[in-house]
């Protein structure tokens, strides 16, 4: 990964506080949803043996998959308002 340029710290700020504030909100929107689906709350320790090993496993799932997709695109969306559209010349390096 190539070094930030001066003058990205308030990027890096802004992007953090973002991802902070739509991880909050993902948290309970998946929370939400797992309770509307399975008709339960979601796992609190998923890891104790009175959760059964189908239910941890897809609340692991379903927590990590929808966290971190809300994270990347609510990062992207704030660097987009607060840099500007772009060129697009760093979109998706595989």
């Amino acid at each position: 990964m190539a070094k930030k340029k001066n003058g990205d710290f308030a990027t890096q700020v802004v992007g953090s506080v973002t991802a902070l504030a739509a991880a909050f909100v993902a948290r309970k929107a998946l929370t939400f949803a797992w309770t509307q689906a399975t008709g339960k709350a979601p796992p609190t320790e998923p890891e104790a043996p009175e959760v059964k090993l189908s239910e941890a496993l897809g609340w692991a799932v379903v927590t990590g998959v929808g966290m971190e997709v809300t994270r990347v695109l609510a990062v992207r969306a704030a660097h987009r308002r607060f840099v500007g559209s772009g060129d697009g010349a760093d979109a998706d390096e595989a």
